[in-house]
């Protein structure tokens, strides 16, 4: 795919107008935005391919799983909050059989548990898939044996990891008590840590909080009120600190976190902000991690490499349905009813 394609799906789409593609300020901004980054996404999906060193024992987990992962999460979300004739539902449902392809339907899960029986990666993101319906009944059980261990309950982990375990076991149907609220008084965010402290490493300690706490946007009212009100007011100010300092990624998940909060986004706060990515965007539908330094002659750099935009084009990606989700209105109980992907409950893909 051509730059000239991308900038075309950019503006209308693949087959069909994206949402809200004529509205003026954020839903246009981040419907462009979104229809773009998932013709990226499509355009390079070979990059999320899991090549022979994903079950070697001295594989790059953080550069084969968790990308994998990653992709499957944003394609449930763009699933659920679009209707089948949305152009968005259908490069977010190829992309998803493509990632479940990847792991050979499930089997490689069981695999890697064989290999690795304490790791939790391989949970976190079969968990993934199994909020779509695309389940392994074989890997559930063993896994859930492993679960009820001693060694699994005292791995020692960073809190805001622990709720993502937690949260992947529940997805996977692992029920085992856990007391989740002091684990989460223990991140920056649920000790609600001086605001003035915000930087790189609390800001993505505290995104992934909220992602763990509404199941990735889907319960705004997951958030306890205490740190929703805590956020209302230092979300802004923190966001238009990282996108004056081109940080697009993190800026990305920020967002994500002002469209999963219980109360009303801020519309001024989104349309400012989705304009800046849209513009920070390449006419490809890449978003970089950062923005990268200008030339002598005031020239942008290239377009970086896969390893150093997938992930902001990803965050770009399910920033953007989520905000429009909470934008336009279609994240009610009919619209939820409508965007159910079709995965569950009658089996999975071939």
């Amino acid at each position: 795919m051509t730059a000239a394609d991308a900038g075309g799906i950019r503006a209308a789409g693949d087959a069909g107008e994206a949402r809200a593609p004529g509205d003026a300020g954020a839903p246009g901004d981040a419907g462009a935005v979104e229809s773009a980054a998932l013709a990226w996404l499509s355009a390079h999906r070979d990059g999320f391919t899991l090549g022979e060193d994903a079950l070697s024992a001295d594989g790059q987990v953080n550069f084969t799983w968790k990308p994998l992962g990653e992709l499957a999460q944003v394609c449930v979300t763009v699933l659920r909050h679009t209707p089948p004739s949305d152009p968005a539902h259908a490069r977010a449902d190829e992309l998803l059989r493509h990632a479940w392809a990847q792991t050979d339907h499930g089997d490689l899960f069981v695999e890697l548990q064989r290999l690795e029986p304490f790791a939790t990666y391989p949970l976190e993101v079969y968990s993934v898939f199994a909020t779509a319906g695309l389940r392994h009944p074989g890997f559930e059980a063993a896994a859930a044996t492993v679960a009820r261990s001693r060694s699994w309950r005292l791995t020692e982990q960073e809190p805001t990891r622990r709720l993502g375990v937690l949260r992947a076991e529940r997805r996977s149907g692992i029920h085992r008590p856990e007391d989740a609220e002091r684990i989460l008084r223990g991140t920056w965010l649920g000790g609600l840590a001086e605001p003035w402290a915000f930087e790189r490493a609390a800001g993505y300690s505290l995104t992934h909080v909220v992602f763990h706490l509404t199941d990735w946007g889907r319960d705004p009212q997951g958030v306890p009120a205490d740190l929703a009100a805590y956020l209302a007011d230092w979300l802004p100010p923190w966001l238009d600190t990282c996108l004056d300092a081109g940080m697009w990624d993190l800026s990305c998940e920020l967002l994500v976190v002002a469209a999963s909060l219980p109360g009303p986004p801020d519309r001024a706060l989104l349309k400012d902000s989705w304009a800046r990515l849209a513009e920070a965007q390449y006419p490809s539908g890449a978003l970089p991690e950062e923005e990268p330094a200008r030339g002598p002659d005031g020239e942008r750099a290239p377009e970086p490499d896969f390893l150093h935009c997938y992930h902001s084009t990803l965050m770009a990606t399910f920033a953007a349905s989520l905000t429009l989700a909470r934008l336009t209105g279609d994240a009610d109980a009919e619209a939820r009813g409508a965007a159910t992907h079709r995965y569950g409950g009658q089996g999975v893909p071939g």
